[in-house]
């Protein structure tokens, strides 16, 4: 398979943009996903995070905008605010050398007035988290009656979080008549329901789905009880002492009582849930990528699609009930053919 972007029928300022942006090959998911997104077709994908895959999407999405029509042409669905973020973020940098290309981010925690307001004006690429969303298109100041495509992005994590009523709501605002791209981390059986429900003659690809854990050190600790999990916790990180970790708990509630009881014991930590407000979330989240905090704590759902790079150790407080949520865990450090620790 050709893994050059000047293979595909891609518009020329996407591929000067690629150029200037030393995009030379094409990842894996790209190279399988992208030609059948441009073909217009609809896709189920599986790849794991930090693999390219909004490029994969995203490149399909601005190769077809019309920048003269001010109507929403494409929609991506996000799991949270910090993915939906980091997805208008890496869209706006693929989309730089088209000009007059707006891409507006509608999630909860920022001013909804703000949102509205920014609506008046027209967006051509609409990023989002189903909450905001649906309230957005309840109150009609939000329209996807033209989208041309939908995105699901982490469709699993917002299946986990219990969005499915809301995103099939959602999915009846607009036209019947779409291209519809899926992609996922991990593939549960509710997944190939989901494609079953709202795709067409889908292709299905499947990338770089297993981690590689040759690379990761992993370590069973075994204690007696859960009271005895903090402790246990000390003792791990006096040994192995990595300069930054996240620590992956079940619950809001363990995530707050782990980060308190490692502040009081002198290691500077914070937690990250979804019960935190969006400027409190990016202040920890710009602590720990800066690295003036060294311990991040955190519920699974808050950590997907934080985008982290070269992280020596994870530690897992509780177990998940899903090994592929172990794995993909497990995943967050190694990464890029480093050694991690788990």
């Amino acid at each position: 398979m050709n893994d050059k972007f000047n293979k595909l029928p891609l518009r020329k300022e996407l591929l000067h943009n690629l150029k200037e942006l030393n995009f030379n090959s094409m990842t894996p998911i790209q190279a399988k996903s992208l030609p059948v997104v441009l073909a217009g077709k609809d896709i189920i994908a599986q790849a794991k995070t930090g693999r390219g895959k909004t490029a994969a999407f995203g490149l399909g999405l601005l190769n077809s905008l019309d920048v003269s029509n001010t109507d929403t042409q494409s929609f991506v669905m996000c799991p949270t605010r910090e993915l939906a973020e980091q997805v208008a973020k890496e869209l706006r940098r693929l989309a730089r050398m088209i000009s007059n290309v707006k891409i507006l981010t509608l999630c909860g925690g920022t001013s909804e007035y703000h949102q509205e307001r920014s609506l008046d004006y027209g967006a051509h690429i609409i990023v989002g988290t189903p909450g905001r969303i649906l309230r957005l298109l309840k109150k009609k100041t939000l329209s996807l009656s033209n989208v041309e495509t939908l995105v699901l992005d982490e469709a699993d994590r917002m299946l986990d979080m219990g969005f499915y009523d809301d995103m099939m709501s959602i999915i009846s605002y607009l036209p019947e008549q779409r291209q519809s791209l899926l992609f996922s981390a991990t593939f549960p059986e509710e997944i190939q329901d989901l494609s079953d429900d709202i795709l067409t003659d889908a292709t299905s690809v499947k990338v770089d789905t297993e981690h590689n854990a040759s690379s990761i050190d992993q370590i069973f600790y075994e204690v007696e009880k859960h009271q005895d999990k903090e402790e246990a916790l000390l003792k791990v990180l006096s040994n192995h002492n990595p300069e930054r970790l996240i620590v992956f708990c079940k619950t809001k509630a363990i995530c707050n009582s782990v980060a308190d009881f490692l502040n009081d014991n002198n290691i500077y930590s914070a937690s990250i849930h979804g019960d935190l407000e969006q400027n409190e979330r990016t202040r920890v989240m710009t602590m720990f990528s800066n690295n003036s905090l060294s311990v991040l704590v955190a519920t699974d759902v808050a950590a997907r699609g934080l985008d982290i790079k070269e992280l020596p150790a994870v530690v897992n407080f509780d177990l998940p009930n899903d090994p592929e949520v172990y794995t993909h865990r497990v995943g967050r450090t190694g990464r890029a053919g480093k050694a991690g620790v788990a």
